[in-house]
């Protein structure tokens, strides 16, 4: 068991409902890092970490270990970390070894996970030989670190807003779909960016608490509320970058002239692209096959000395690492330029576009809807029974006119 290294965040100052306080911010700001919500809606589970090699887990106040079978074999003095590794076809903590570890915070203390701070608590389980490290944590809680990871603090509040329903409403359209899988989101853009306390501000948290139980639903039901950073112009529709009609997924003009990656270049040069793209050895020719009406490719293809392959816009921006498939390729010699606009897949609510919105002064009821065609806000109303699994009930919430196009 080793010392803690505490990250600059925090400092080791007794307080008396958390044990730290936030590190250069000022007795000022403790209101907002203790703060959670009075009342719990539901328990995300967010893996921090998939098939490690092992996790290293504490805790701000004094933790108790936990078997798979929720019994208590140990405890981590508060500062405290425990190494957790695959070992013995399940997993090992100092003398311990068990299929699961639960690592618990008592006294409202937060858990440390490989290198960053959370609320809630931390399930570790054995994956193939290797690790996976999943936080437990209040729906509410979970969103102080999502919004914060997805926007910046500094925005105006009801783009913040906006964020947070969106996200809450993700969460929840995943959460729904993997009731029998390990975890629901993951902590990257593979779902949406969770940064735990290093993502909290008292902004993030007015947000979210403002907007505290409030969801997107079309027909009833929460919609997968996804969203990117900027379209470039126009949005899209699900179709034509999912393959797949979704019917609040609707391209509209966007409002992301402001976003630094509105234009944006690369360029490669024939050798990188045969080594990114197997298959085709060095780059010879290269041509989009289909777009959507705005631009975004669907489809490209291209031929090299040793062969031809056809890529989606998704495999080809994923194998170049561009900021967008919207964008526009030519051939010069030995250099492959590429020019385009905006960043992520297009699809849903544009971050850049919501922050113009909001500095417009149109709220953030409004700007959802224009995203999101057709969609309604919905208030949860979760039972203690309703928490861990089960439907989630919704009441309608009456909205401001929707934005035109």
């Amino acid at each position: 068991m080793t010392l803690l290294r505490q990250p600059s965040f925090f400092r080791p100052l007794v307080n008396r409902t958390r044990g730290f306080l936030a590190h250069g911010l000022g007795l000022s700001v403790v209101w907002w890092l203790a703060a959670l919500p009075a009342q719990a809606i539901v328990e995300m589970r967010v893996a921090i970490g998939d098939h490690l090699n092992q996790a290293v887990v504490g805790s701000s106040t004094p933790a108790v270990i936990k078997n798979a079978s929720g019994q208590g074999v140990g405890q981590i003095p508060q500062g405290r970390a425990v190494t957790i590794t695959p070992g013995g076809g399940g997993l090992r903590l100092a003398d311990w070894q068990g299929q699961a570890f639960w690592v618990e915070p008592t006294g409202g203390g937060y858990v440390f996970i490989n290198d960053k701070w959370y609320r809630g608590r931390v399930l570790v389980v054995p994956t193939d030989g290797k690790v996976t490290a999943v936080n437990w944590v209040d729906l509410e809680a979970y969103l102080y670190g999502v919004v914060g990871g997805e926007m910046p603090a500094s925005w105006p509040q009801e783009a913040l807003k906006a964020q947070a329903v969106a996200a809450r409403s993700y969460a929840l359209y995943r959460r729904d779909r993997t009731q029998g899988d390990l975890f629901d989101v993951a902590s990257t853009t593979a779902s949406q960016v969770y940064e735990g306390l290093a993502g909290e501000t008292p902004a993030v948290q007015a947000a979210v608490n403002a907007t505290q139980g409030q969801v997107l639903t079309y027909g009833g039901q929460i919609i997968e509320a996804v969203f990117h950073s900027s379209s470039g112009g126009y949005t899209e529709n699900s179709e034509d970058v999912w393959q797949r009609p979704t019917p609040y997924l609707r391209a509209v003009p966007d409002f992301d002239q402001d976003a630094p990656t509105f234009h944006w270049s690369a360029t490669f040069s024939t050798q990188q692209i045969g080594q990114r793209i197997s298959g085709i050895g060095r780059l010879q020719s290269v041509a989009t096959e289909r777009a959507t009406p705005h631009g975004r490719i669907m489809s490209i293809r291209l031929q090299g000395s040793q062969g031809t392959r056809t890529l989606t816009g998704t495999e080809f921006r994923q194998a170049l690492g561009l900021r967008s498939a919207l964008c526009s390729v030519s051939l010069a010699g030995d250099t492959l330029q590429v020019n385009g606009r905006g960043y992520g897949h297009g699809l849903g609510m544009s971050q850049w576009g919501a922050r113009a919105l909001a500095l417009q002064g149109r709220p953030y009821q409004q700007i959802l809807t224009y995203y999101y065609q057709g969609t309604a806000l919905a208030a949860l109303q979760v039972t203690t029974a309703q928490k861990q699994d089960g439907p989630l009930l919704l009441n309608p919430i009456g909205v401001q006119p929707a934005l035109a196009h």
